[in-house]
């Protein structure tokens, strides 16, 4: 036996993965974890290759693992991607729909090509057949219409194509327009036809699953389809067949039930079922209370309604269902999507919530994140008309509890901690992550003057006026909504966004990261806690299941504003991807410090040394040092600063005009547009303050920017002019806080020049509404002269 020819009989018997086992095989190579020989474990594979077919036969007896996670699916292996009718064709119904065959086929490659075994079962034979003969119909017709004017054949063309004739002229165009794609990405490909005689005849079932083995171990991409020809397949006999005559527990009458039992007898890990409706829904999409299950098991088949089948297939989504179950309880893990979506495969293998998965997980299902959504919008409807008293009882009480707690946050929170040491967390994180008495206690506080200033928040009139006799307009504030705050190793963000979300009125979904996961349900139960006398319990939830982030920021309807906190890659992100959600938050925090050269140096550098040093990993923390010109000619100020930060272990890198001016001195930095978030910075050098704000300009993020000056018309000049978010004179940067600035707390810093800027509190929270009181006017009666206009502004306090 050849090399090559063993080789290829491993494959066809190796696994298309053990998930959580000992080796890893892909298409064009893989590797034996403990195995003393590659040659001798070919040879067990090759002899191993004389049951493959009995393995085949007998697959209904065998169960294997299936996933019970979406963010599981991306290690499967071997797929057996079936498109439906309504996928391949076109809405009008005539002909093909490319592009979106084109896609579907891009994914599908892509996959192949990184190492996946991919089997395709289309529908489209009879929609591409019937498109081409009716055109060779009409082109008959036009001799007859020209000697009949009367004759309307032309208009019934389309019916008049019988099916099986329609299948035998569109496979082969099918087919050659697969191979034309696949070709693209130099793929092969295979028709395979068969029909239900091919799975109850032992002879043809043998051969039909030899050949599909075959293919898969050669590279070729097997497209399966029935023989519509022959037999189409709402013709095929409506019984259960196998190979032994014995009932399989599946009729064999559509591609969904073909692609089923393909993905259970070649032991393909995951079946995706193509429709063009977006999953399983508790009753037909167009009827009200429709709902999209995301997840199905065994218990949910009494919850649902079906309703017809599609137009232009033969299958509904009861037969899907069906086929997804059988299929499911064999060992293979199931989803059922929308194929006219874009990017479709590419989702569910990614893990994203795309179409219905089916699961065989008997866990308690977590509740689904649009029901705590919609519950969170219910409970800032409660917080909203509870008294501003009752409100600020509630804060009170949860920073009581940080305090009375402690041990217990303490405790969870070391666990974070020693787990992200073992992870190998960059120290910047651990700091952030880290708790203790002293923060818990500053976090009280904070919480205390948010539960003291909540008093005037929602509700606040903040305009009158009279606009005609008995008409009286007035404008007040209201809570946003729903928020979702995604945030990263700062579990004391949690309490200060809670109580935030609580003086505001505000529904509240906390997404924290994985490496603050302890810490982060300590501190839920106390918000919980706080809030149980309320009655709005449900107002603030932590959304604590494996929801991928993509997946929350696609929830337009359930959430108003989305506010990032963590690093400038995670912020950044969530900008990009959150197409319908506004997000309020800053991506980076390039703070400057200029040094004016009539500033006070003993004042400069401590504010250097602040701005730097109390918390390097802090979005306002100084990254980079601006230094007027005359400093370095003519004083020992750069020496000094140099020093001082030196000792304090700062990392120097050098501007590219200092680093000009020096023989010796700090590397040059590789970008003056960078966020350290550690002891590090960056110095250069400029000749006046017109260089200095400019630079600002060219290299800030819009955050926090100092000047050292003890002029007060330059001090002035330079917060008149520089267009950030908070600008300082002769202060750290590192007071750019909600808390330093008497807000309590922060949900973040914004660098937006809508609705929000700088660090945002309860008012950013906020939104209004305006409130129309009359008698019984009418907008006519301004025209016609009755009533007249009077526009008079009143008090804002009645």
């Amino acid at each position: 036996m050849s090399f090559l020819r063993a080789f290829q009989l491993s494959r066809a018997v190796l696994p298309s993965m053990l998930r959580y086992g000992n080796f890893v095989s892909t298409r064009r190579n893989f590797s034996i974890v403990g195995s003393p020989s590659v040659s001798a474990y070919l040879m067990q594979q090759a002899n191993k290759t004389k049951n493959v077919n009995r393995t085949l036969h007998g697959l209904h007896e065998r169960k294997q693992a299936t996933f019970s996670e979406r963010s599981e699916l991306k290690y499967a292996r071997r797929l057996v991607v079936k498109l439906g009718s309504a996928v391949i064709t076109r809405e009008d119904e005539h002909g093909l729909a490319l592009g979106r065959l084109a896609s579907i086929v891009e994914q599908v490659a892509e996959y192949h090509v990184e190492g996946r075994e991919c089997i395709m079962v289309t529908s489209g034979a009879v929609a591409f057949g019937k498109q081409k003969l009716t055109q060779e119909l009409l082109m008959s017709l036009s001799m007859r219409e020209t000697l009949s004017p009367t004759d309307h054949t032309r208009q019934d063309a389309g019916t008049m194509v019988e099916p099986r004739a329609a299948a035998a002229v569109g496979q082969s165009g099918l087919m050659s327009l697969y191979d034309a794609m696949f070709a693209q990405y130099g793929i092969k490909i295979a028709q395979v036809l068969v029909t239900e005689p091919d799975f109850y005849n032992e002879e043809t079932r043998k051969n039909l699953f030899s050949t599909l083995t075959e293919l898969i171990s050669l590279n070729i991409v097997p497209i399966i389809n029935t023989n519509d020809a022959v037999v189409p397949p709402m013709f095929i006999v409506d019984q259960e067949v196998s190979a032994t005559g014995k009932k399989r527990g599946i009729r064999i009458k559509d591609n969904d039930s073909l692609a089923a039992l393909l993905a259970a007898e070649i032991h393909a890990d995951l079946l995706i079922l193509m429709s063009d409706v977006d999953g399983i829904y508790n009753r037909p999409p167009w009827e009200d209370g429709a709902r999209l299950m995301h997840t199905y098991t065994a218990r949910d088949k009494d919850l649902i309604k079906f309703g017809e089948k599609s137009k232009v297939g033969t299958g509904g989504m009861n037969a899907k269902v069906m086929a997804a179950t059988w299929a499911l309880d064999r060992g293979v893990s199931v989803v059922i999507c929308n194929g006219t979506q874009d990017k479709a495969i590419k989702n569910i293998l990614t893990g994203r919530k795309v179409g219905t998965f089916f699961t065989e997980s008997t866990a308690e299902k977590a509740t689904p994140i649009e029901q705590i959504a919609e519950s969170a919008r219910s409970g800032s409807r409660i917080l909203q008309n509870l008294t501003p008293m009752e409100r600020a009882q509630a804060v009170n009480t949860l920073a009581d509890l940080l305090l009375s707690r402690q041990a217990q946050i303490l405790e969870a929170n070391a666990k974070d901690l020693e787990e992200a040491k073992k992870s190998g967390l960059a120290k910047p994180l651990l700091s952030r992550l880290s708790l203790n008495p002293s923060k818990l206690e500053s976090l009280a506080t904070g919480l205390k003057q948010i539960a003291e200033d909540s008093h005037k928040n929602v509700g606040r009139v903040i305009k009158r006026t009279k606009l005609a006799d008995n008409l009286e307009l007035k404008q007040v504030t209201v809570p946003i909504g729903v928020l979702l705050v995604i945030f990263e190793s700062r579990p004391d963000s949690l309490p200060q966004v809670a109580a935030l979300a609580i003086a505001s009125g505000n529904g509240l979904l906390l997404k924290g990261g994985k490496e603050a996961a302890h810490s982060n349900r300590a501190l839920m139960e106390l918000v919980k806690e706080a809030l149980a006398s309320t009655g709005a319990s449900s107002a603030i939830s932590l959304v604590s299941t494996r929801e991928e982030i993509s997946d929350l920021l696609s929830m337009d309807e359930h959430i108003d504003l989305i506010i990032p906190r963590g690093s400038s890659e995670l912020v950044r992100s969530i900008q990009e991807k959150a197409q319908h959600i506004p997000v309020m938050g800053h991506a980076e925090g390039i703070c400057h410090v200029y040094v004016d050269r009539e500033a006070d140096l003993d004042k400069a550098l401590k504010i250097i040394r602040d701005s730097k040093c109390d918390y390097p990993a802090a979005c306002n923390a100084m990254e980079t040092l601006l230094i007027h010109e005359d400093l370095l000619q003519n004083s020992a100020f750069f020496t000094d600063v140099c020093n001082m930060l030196k000792r304090e272990g700062v990392k120097i890198n050098s501007g590219p005009k200092l680093n000009q001016m020096l023989t010796f001195g700090p590397p040059q930095a590789k970008s003056l547009k960078f966020e350290y978030g550690a002891l590090e910075c960056s110095i250069e050098v400029v000749k006046n303050l017109e260089e200095a704000i400019d630079h600002v300009h060219t290299y800030g993020s819009g955050h926090t920017d100092v000047i050292v000056t003890e002029n007060p018309s330059t001090g002035q000049y330079f917060q008149n002019n520089v267009d950030s978010a908070c600008v300082f004179h002769n202060a750290s940067s590192r007071f750019a806080d909600g808390f330093r600035f008497g807000l309590g707390a922060e949900v973040g810093i914004s660098t937006a020049r809508i609705h929000a800027r700088g660090p945002v509190g309860v008012e950013g929270l906020l939104t209004t509404k305006w409130i129309l009181s009359g008698v019984d006017h009418a907008a006519s009666e301004f025209t016609d002269g009755t009533r007249k206009w009077l526009h008079q502004s009143l008090p804002t306090s009645e």
